[in-house]
């Protein structure tokens, strides 16, 4: 992509389904997809609207675009949680939905007017992800307690494609929601289930009120943790960026005092995966990723305090990437989203172009 072809800000215009989750870029056919939590818009460059989807009563999440199928992938939520409640609330939607969670992929050419069906026309099909469901309807023993939703598990946001830790190709990555309860220890790591992009197909399915579906693989490629300390809510946003080499962790900061809540961690890929033993889990052994050895450090954590991209951040390539900077009035949600270069400086990890 030519960057000095690129606005440096594109304003996204005005929508009532919620504050943007995600953004992703279809650099080839030059469109920019947002997320706002219970619709996809798709814009071009230049911010003009061309087309929306709604019908899903859950929350959409984070965006990536995979260029090997021209396809926006998304994490998406049903659930009966506070977050939940106040979704159908503001859908005027009365009754519950299931517990679910399913990548959902969007047919991006489908996408050329206002108010599309996610249920009509394949335009949205979706992959129930069953250890995300698992891990968020768990009760457990642990250390003397009964505590629900294992490793703090509250459903999934964050989602980029990857090369594989394993040199095999390419995986796609999904990253929990975490609950950011500070009376419990093994809610600490970020965890990130990954999956072959390549067998998800199989598994594709309408998902609508009346089929909220269980068509997904038995069970991901590998789950990871990340230590962080405990985040609110875990990563919002989750990205590759092929420049470096590493994948960014965008959170809302944490509230346990022990820890340096920074809102921006850094995964080093050069660095495998270790077996080890987890904190605050009575013993399980987990496959941990490594935090790039940068920006600012306390009690070993390492981390960023870069306050942007919770709300969308787009590696464009060669160290540029599109960060969201979200606003609201008046019951409607916006974003200016804006040109940055990369730098890796402590206080300003990105600066506007």
């Amino acid at each position: 992509m030519n960057i000095e072809n690129l606005p440096k800000k594109i304003y996204t215009g005005r929508f009532r389904g919620g504050h943007i989750q995600g953004i992703a870029i279809d650099n080839e056919r030059k469109y920019i997809y947002c997320s706002f939590t219970t619709e996809l818009v798709k814009l071009d460059m230049e911010g003009n609207f061309i087309g929306s989807v709604k019908g899903f009563t859950g929350h959409l999440g984070c965006l990536a675009f995979n260029p090997e199928d021209n396809r926006v992938y998304a994490s998406l939520e049903y659930k009966n949680d506070i977050i939940g409640q106040g979704i159908l609330k503001r859908l005027g939607y009365e009754g519950e939905v299931k517990n679910a969670f399913y990548v959902a992929i969007f047919d991006p050419e489908k996408i050329v007017r206002p108010n599309m069906s996610a249920y009509e026309n394949r335009v949205m099909t979706t992959v129930w992800l069953r250890d995300v469901v698992d891990d968020y309807l768990a009760q457990l023993e642990l250390d003397g307690k009964t505590l629900s939703h294992r490793y703090g598990c509250s459903g999934i946001d964050g989602i980029t494609f990857a090369p594989s830790f394993d040199k095999k190709g390419s995986d796609l990555l999904v990253s929990y929601g975490i609950f950011g309860e500070t009376d419990r220890d093994d809610n600490d790591y970020q965890v990130i289930v990954s999956y072959d992009p390549e067998s998800l197909g199989k598994y594709e399915d309408i998902l609508s009120p009346e089929n909220i579906h269980s068509s997904g693989p038995e069970s991901c490629k590998e789950k990871y943790f990340v230590y962080t300390g405990n985040t609110t809510f875990g990563v919002q946003n989750m990205e590759y960026d092929s420049y470096t080499g590493d994948i960014f962790l965008c959170v809302y900061r944490g509230k346990k005092e022990k820890f340096p809540n920074y809102p921006l961690y850094v995964i080093d890929t050069k660095k495998m995966p270790e077996e080890k033993t987890l904190l605050g889990h009575s013993g399980e052994i987990g496959k941990v990723l490594s935090l790039k050895e940068a920006g600012f450090c306390e009690n070993g954590i390492y981390g960023y305090t870069f306050p942007h991209g919770s709300t969308g951040i787009c590696s464009l390539g060669g160290g540029y990437f599109y960060i969201s900077e979200p606003g609201d009035e008046n019951g409607e949600f916006f974003s200016n989203i804006y040109l940055y270069k990369y730098t890796g400086e402590n206080d300003m990890t990105f600066e506007r172009v």
